[in-house]
């Protein structure tokens, strides 16, 4: 039985897909971060079979909950104080992300001015599908 202390302040981000939490640890910077970070990586889940579980010690505001909705909407944030659950957030796809993923398109304004910003607004909810701001590009991911 693995065994990892309960936080007195924080959050922790659970039914993660397994395997996923690193990409969260990195898209969320939490390396930026001075606070504690526990990641659990292929725990058993009698919801999911597996699950990543990652636990943060710090205020739930450095939390970007846009990032976290998009990268996976399906994620239970729950919030900790005094060691205690006092809220659990509900992820919803936010209607607007920048600088979160960029356009593929080499046409897009976006290829040539380098400093523009990366903006996608949610064109479908029930499929959620994103597409660029500039050239409307449906954002797809990349293949692994």
């Amino acid at each position: 039985m693995l065994n990892v202390g309960k936080i007195e302040e924080g959050f922790v981000l659970d039914h993660i897909k397994a395997g996923k939490s690193l990409d969260l640890y990195d898209h969320l910077q939490l390396d930026k971060l001075d606070c504690t970070v526990a990641i659990i990586k292929n725990a058993r889940s009698n919801k999911m079979d597996k699950k990543d579980i990652l636990k943060v010690e710090c205020s739930i505001d450095m939390l970007d909950l846009d990032i976290l909705a998009f990268l996976d909407h399906n994620i239970t944030v729950n919030v900790i104080k005094d060691g205690e659950i006092v809220e659990k957030k509900e992820l919803i796809l936010p209607k607007r992300i920048k600088n979160v993923i960029k356009c593929r398109n080499p046409r897009c304004i976006t290829s040539i001015e380098q400093g523009l910003p990366h903006i996608f607004f949610l064109s479908d909810e029930q499929k959620g599908v994103y597409r660029c701001k500039y050239c409307e590009e449906k954002y797809s991911e990349p293949a692994k």
